[in-house]
């Protein structure tokens, strides 16, 4: 029967969308500032246009200015407001003051308040409710022993100017749209031909057999050249590990479990028989020894048994509780064997998506650990809890773990000093360990307070 395809992995999000995304929001970013820049740039050439006519209207209307016998006397030229003239009928004020005094004019038109710049000065400012664009000038008159300084204060509404803008910011508007829109195609372009790279990686390890795994030797870009390599170091790794594997379960089935198994029975045959007690107790010891190699060989099988299907996680809907409760069922007999007790709480089922198999091997390791280690006339508690996530928490009252030793006893043979004369390979925890890490969870290692050992597994 065929394995099962591998579940869909996790996906978040389109590398292609986000670049699409990120190249159209540069895009369009960009589109906007352009159409700001030209616009403010139209808004500065219609301005200076408009300051220049006004500028040449005022010096114009300075021109006409003279001392005759004392007497100020303007005569304003009609191409001083005709210069002016604009298709939208802009409205046009003039205010005359000579040595700041009103003259002539509209008297509510301000001389002007700022610095003058050369012989104009520019300001915009409101009068009668309109927004107006004004330039005032000055100019020395010098008669028959007078001198006197008469200024002219010109305004002009901006209608024309506005229309003007806003045709120009119509203008720059559809320019900035025709250039989006050139950058988003030129965007999906790109992103098509950038991810075509990793389409055609895709399609290379797809089409590879099972047991191949071979280094990539195909030209790529160099962007993606630390990704293929990565790939090749996770194949030699693969590949080593697989290796590995094999070749001590082969060992272990064929050599350790039943040439163990016959010498283990052997040695109880033979201590049924021999009556010197000084033989009974080297073949109770030789049987103690036959119990921690069948244990460890037993062990270190399941280890490679865990670490084979840990790369190929069979999941099934479970309920966590039934499982414990099951097992806790079977090792029963062995904890009233050792005058123990085994009791299981928390919820009173847990769902879970897990492989079975694994997950009852790490359990098993746990409970059996606790019971090697708790004392006699005590409790080993199991419990199973949802919240706030899933964890399997096995409890005892033996000697706990060596503080300065819990970031070891994960490892693989790694035992602590307090485990010396009990019967165990070190391989427990690391059982539990790697149940743990395939189901993408951890183990927390802990002690009691008033003495013993705490287990979690978190699923």
């Amino acid at each position: 029967m065929p394995p099962d395809p591998p579940p869909d992995p996790y996906v978040s999000g389109s590398l292609r969308n986000r670049l699409v995304l990120t190249l159209i929001g540069g895009a369009a970013i960009l589109a906007f500032l352009l159409f700001i820049a030209v616009r403010n740039y139209a808004a500065q050439v219609a301005q200076q246009g408009q300051d220049n006519i006004l500028g040449a209207s005022v010096t114009s209307i300075l021109d006409a200015a003279a001392l005759r016998d004392g007497q100020l006397e303007v005569d304003i030229p009609y191409a001083a407001f005709a210069m002016l003239s604009t298709p939208s009928d802009d409205r046009v004020f003039y205010a005359i003051f000579q040595d700041g005094a009103f003259l002539s004019g509209y008297e509510d038109l301000p001389p002007a308040t700022g610095q003058f710049d050369g012989k104009w000065s520019f300001q915009t400012s409101r009068i009668r409710g309109e927004t107006i664009r004004q330039v005032s000038a000055r100019r020395t008159l010098v008669g028959l022993n007078k001198q006197t300084v008469i200024e002219v204060a010109l305004g002009q509404t901006q209608d024309a100017l506005a229309e003007t803008l806003d045709q120009i910011s119509r203008n720059a508007a559809i320019l900035g749209v025709g250039f989006f829109a050139l950058a988003a195609a030129l965007s999906f372009w790109a992103t098509s031909s950038t991810i075509g790279q990793l389409n055609r990686l895709t399609t290379s390890v797809t089409r590879r057999g099972p047991q191949d795994l071979s280094p990539f030797k195909k030209p790529v870009p160099r962007e993606m050249a630390p990704l293929v390599a990565s790939l090749n170091s996770l194949m030699g790794r693969l590949d080593q590990s697989l290796s590995q594997s094999e070749d001590f379960i082969a060992e272990a089935a064929h050599r350790v479990r039943t040439p163990l198994a016959t010498v283990r029975s052997y040695a109880d045959a033979t201590l049924q028989r021999v009556e010197k007690e000084e033989n009974r107790e080297a073949l109770r010891s030789m049987v103690r020894a036959i119990d921690e190699s069948s244990r460890a060989a037993g062990q270190l099988l399941d280890h490679a048994m865990i670490t084979f299907r840990a790369d190929h996680l069979e999941r099934e809907d479970i309920d966590l509780n039934a499982l414990v409760r099951d097992l806790v069922q079977r090792l029963t007999p062995i904890a009233e064997m050792k005058d123990l007790s085994l009791s299981l709480s928390g919820d009173p089922k847990v769902s879970y998506s897990g492989d079975p198999i694994l997950i009852q091997n790490a359990v098993r390791n746990m409970i059996d650990n606790a019971l090697k280690y708790a004392p006699a006339d005590s409790f080993v508690r199991i419990e199973v809890v949802s919240e706030p996530r899933i964890q399997i928490i096995v409890k005892d009252r033996g000697p706990g773990f060596p503080p300065d030793e819990i970031g070891t006893l994960t490892r693989r043979f790694e035992r602590g000093k307090n485990a010396s004369g009990t019967i165990g390979s070190g391989l427990g925890l690391t059982i539990v360990q790697d149940v743990a890490s395939a189901h993408g969870g951890s183990l927390e290692l802990t002690n009691r307070q008033g003495g013993g050992a705490c287990v979690i597994l978190s699923l």
